[in-house]
Order: C-alpha cells, then structure tokens, then sequence
C-alpha cells in the first residue's frame, strides 16, 4: 500500500459564536492513498463539507482547529497563505454539489477552463484553450468547440458538472474532493458522470475524496468508506465490510432507511369495482413554451417555441399513488404545474366529474381539492411569517368560518405531520429541511385534499429524513385516502411506494406500467435505460 496523499489525524474543529465555542468535526481520522476513493458518508449536518473546507482550507476567521490534515507530507494547517495558493486547485481540486455555484455566469466556458490552465499550469492562452477542448471531448461533451463559447446558461445540468470536472482533472491534481457532485441531477445524467468520474479516476490514479449521503452510490464508486456522525466518524473500512456488517447503530440506521425495490410500503392496488371512475383524467394535454410560429412571424423574429409536454393522457385512482419518473426536462413537473394552473395549457382535466379545461375552471373547490407540495420548501414557505400564520392561511380559504386563528386546528396539523404543536411559533429558519418539508405537507393537509402532488418533495433529503418523510406521506394516505402524483428520480424509492408508474421522455408519456410489470414484460427502451441506471441499494447483513 503507497503512502498516503491525504491524512488526516485527531483533527477538530469548532467555530465562534455569542454564546461560545460550537464543536463542528471532533477527533477526525482518516486518509486516502494513490488510486483510493474514500466515501464519506452522514446527514446534512455531520460535518461532511466542514471537513471538505478545512481541507481546502475555505475557513472563516471565526474557525478555532486543533490535530492534523497532511498532504504529500506537509501539515496544511501550518502552510502559509503563498503555499496554499499554490496548492489549492493545482495539486488539491474540488467538484462542488452545484455547478452553476462554481462557474461565472458573465464568463463562456471556455475562458473559464483555459484561466485555470494559464494560472495553474503555466499555459499560454492559446495553449490552455486547446488543452481545454481537448479536455472537454474527454469527459464525453460532444462539440467540445462549441461548448467552449457556450455561457453556462446555455448549457444543462450535466454539462455544466462536466465542465467542471474538466476543469478539476485539466491541473493534474494529486486530491479532488468531490462534494455531492450528482446530487442535482437526474438518474440517467447521475450515471453518465459517475461513470466518467471512473474513468478518469482509473486513467490518473488520483486519490479521490467523495463525500455523499446516497449510500447505493458510494457502494458502487468507493473502496473505503467513512460514516461521520456529529462531526465524529463512528466507523469506517473496505465498503464491502462496513455496508454488509455494520458495527455502529448510525451506520445500521443510515442502511436500513436506503429505499428498496422489494421493501414496499403499500399495499398492490387492486382492480376497480366495475363502475368505479377515476379522480382525475387528463386527456391528450400539451404545455408549450415560447412564441407561436405566426407570432414570431408579426414580430419579425424566429420561433422559440417548444414543448413541454405532448398530448399527455394517464389517470388517478381515488386513493392511488402514481408514480411519475424521467430525466430532467422530461416534463414532470410541466404536466404537475399544468394540473394545477401554474402553466397553461391545450386539451383537458377531469377531476371528480368536473372538466377543466383552463384556469378559469380552476375555482376554490377544484384549489381546496388539488394541492402541490414543492422540492424545495426554503422557496414556498415564506420565511417572513411563523408556522402559525403559514397554516392559518389554507384553513382560512378553505375551512369552516373562523377557524384562521384556531389553535386547536394548527396544532393537530402539527401533530399530525409529527412536529410538535409549539412548533407553531417558530419561523422556517427555525426548522430543519425535514421538518420545514412536514409543515409544507400539513399546510397542504390542511384543506382536506382528493389528490396532493408532490414534485421532488425528498431530492434535497438525507437518506434517513427522507424515509422518515415518505413513512409520513403513506401514513396520511391510508388515514385519509388521499391520492398521490408522486414525481421523483429515484425509481428505488418510487417502487416502493407507488401503485403505478408513469415514465416521461422529452414531454412523452412513454410508459404506464404497474410496479410489478417494472421486473418484466414488454418495457419502452427508455424505461430500461432508467431501470439500468439505477444504483443497486447498498445492503446490510440480515
């Protein structure tokens, strides 16, 4: 075994507040060799990207730190600022979770990748845009030329993350962090980049650090693993030994919330009486975006438009849970804004016998029936108002008279989604992300829905919150009967909770399949590339 690149001994870290010292890493231990990937592991909060910055060293003068963090023999806590300059990006690089954070938006891409060559490897402009396409073309972007000139928002979510693993690998560093790198990304793109970040780990040797809460995917790229829990690793090894026999109860936990095929939370659907009538039908509609053609033709420019959906048709059972599945951009969330008329659209929507067919149909009964909850509950609860006020709110629109300012009411809702009724007066800054997801489920509780939509509610999610979320939402729907539009990527977890599974495609409904028929029968190939795509859950001993 070669020595190691990275290591890092009794390592601790705290950070100054009002009220004293609050203790971020504590006693940290670990290293990573030539041609090692080392996983690390732990819920939001665990110190992960603390430790990521320390290594970088990206901390604020507030940081108080105590042990060791070597690289290539030298303790970088005691480097000087010159010899960490020289050090972070040409010898020691990091992938960040979004790229769009690390890539100027004023700047093309190419300038952006030929400045970190002209910086780090003393290459001449000419040189460093060269050495850049040739860069480009090697993590898979097809006209690498034309992408140089590209401006990052003219670029997607994986090209974007190529770029700047590009960039990462461009200095031929002997270290690269990767913080989360395919956390924003959809299953198929996910794949393509962790199959690249393979290969160019495999071609360089480079001593890689992947910091992740996705434990299927750790299993597959890493061959140590560490699991750090309140800033403390509780346990690390060979991947193999740490997934299959967990010593630590963090560990055993962490594994047993990883979404499973064959672990499902529902009941099969079963046949419809004879008789029986969908909650929702949604026939032949189509989103379109942009300029129409005779449009753009009276304003004398070309047409921008295009499709976001194409005559969509599928059904809700009351009280199924459709799954809704497909890359990004496949039109998901387009049919679930449509549905609730947040984007116009062509054809129709019946809900309960009553046809909508645009806004105008979308009254106070269709609103109380029909909910959303967003991905993101940071940009739905507004951060101004306490849990109190953001809950009074439905039940003031849609409840009886003179409930706004029931605090009975916001408490059982509380108590319903398990946050505790005090919970009332915080505000969201207050809440953890699982806790903020759970007021963002009672609020749409609140008015007693027929059908609530949840668009990529879990994405932004640990492992085990997620469960804890999904848990709640099979919970409330065998309570109440509610039926689900279940929009995801993880087609690990939506088999284990849907009772059918629609697959979208560049606005295409592909397939619509019960769960089971996943596992065989005659699939869209589409579909087989999504099923391919998938990480096999990570698994414990039994």
């Amino acid at each position: 075994m070669s020595a190691p690149i990275l290591e890092i001994a009794g390592y601790g870290l705290d950070y100054a507040t009002p009220g004293g010292f609050m203790r971020a890493l504590d006693d940290v231990t670990l290293s990573v060799a030539k041609g090692e990937v080392l996983g690390l592991v732990g819920e939001s909060g665990s110190g992960k990207t603390s430790l990521a910055w320390a290594i970088m060293r990206y901390l604020p003068e507030t940081a108080r730190e105590t042990g060791r963090i070597g690289f290539a023999g030298q303790d970088l806590l005691k480097a000087t600022e010159a010899e960490i300059g020289a050090i972070r990006g040409r010898r020691i690089g990091m992938v960040f979770q979004d790229p769009s954070t690390s890539l100027n938006p004023t700047l093309p891409l190419g300038e952006q990748l030929a400045e970190v060559l002209v910086r780090h490897r003393s290459l001449t402009p000419k040189q460093a845009w060269a050495e850049g396409e040739q860069r480009l073309a090697h993590v898979g972007l097809k006209l690498p030329k034309e992408m140089m000139r590209r401006y990052p928002h003219e670029a997607s979510g994986g090209e974007k993350q190529r770029v700047v693993i590009a960039t990462a690998f461009a200095c031929q560093p002997e270290c690269i962090i990767f913080d989360e790198p395919t956390t924003a990304l959809d299953v198929i793109t996910a794949r393509q980049i962790l199959d690249l970040f393979k290969s160019l780990q495999e071609d360089t040797g480079v001593a890689s650090l992947y910091i992740s809460h996705d434990l299927a995917l750790v299993s597959q790229i890493a061959t140590k693993v560490a699991v750090i829990h309140r800033g403390k690793i509780v346990e690390q090894g060979p991947v193999r030994d740490v997934f299959a026999h967990p010593r630590d109860a963090y560990t055993q936990k962490l594994l047993a919330a990883v979404p499973r095929p064959d672990n499902r939370l529902v009941e099969p659907r079963t046949e419809p009486e004879s008789g029986a009538k969908p909650l929702v039908e949604v026939e032949k509609v189509s989103v379109h975006y942009g300029r129409k053609p005779f449009l753009a033709g009276l304003l004398g420019r070309t047409n921008t438009q295009f499709t976001g959906n194409r005559e969509v048709s599928l059904s809700i059972m009351p009280g199924e849970i459709l799954g809704i599945v497909g890359e990004s951009g496949s039109g998901k969330s387009t049919l679930a804004k449509a549905m609730t008329g947040l984007n116009p659209f062509e054809g129709e929507i019946r809900f309960d016998g009553r046809r909508i067919g645009g806004l105008s149909d979308m009254n106070r009964a269709y609103r109380r029936d029909v909910q959303i909850i967003f991905q993101h509950p940071d940009s739905s609860l507004n951060p101004r108002h306490r849990i109190r006020e953001i809950l009074s709110r439905p039940l003031a629109l849609y409840g009886e008279p003179g409930v706004r300012r029931d605090a009975r009411l916001i408490g059982e809702l509380l108590e319903q989604v398990r946050l505790p009724a005090s919970y009332a007066e915080r505000y969201p800054h207050q809440l953890s992300g699982g806790e903020k997801q759970r007021v963002a489920i009672a609020r749409a509780f609140a008015s007693k829905p027929k059908l609530v939509i949840c668009d990529e509610i879990t994405s932004a999610l640990d492992v085990s919150v997620q469960a804890s979320v999904v848990e709640l939402l099979v919970d409330l729907q065998k309570r109440f009967g509610t039926a689900y539009l279940f929009i995801t990527h993880d087609l690990n977890l939506v088999r284990q909770i849907a009772h059918r599974i629609a697959v979208m495609h560049r606005g295409d409904l592909v397939d619509l399949v019960d769960v089971a028929a996943l596992s065989g029968g005659t699939l869209h190939p589409y579909t087989r590339s999504l099923l391919e795509a998938v990480p096999a859950p990570a698994s414990a001993a039994a």
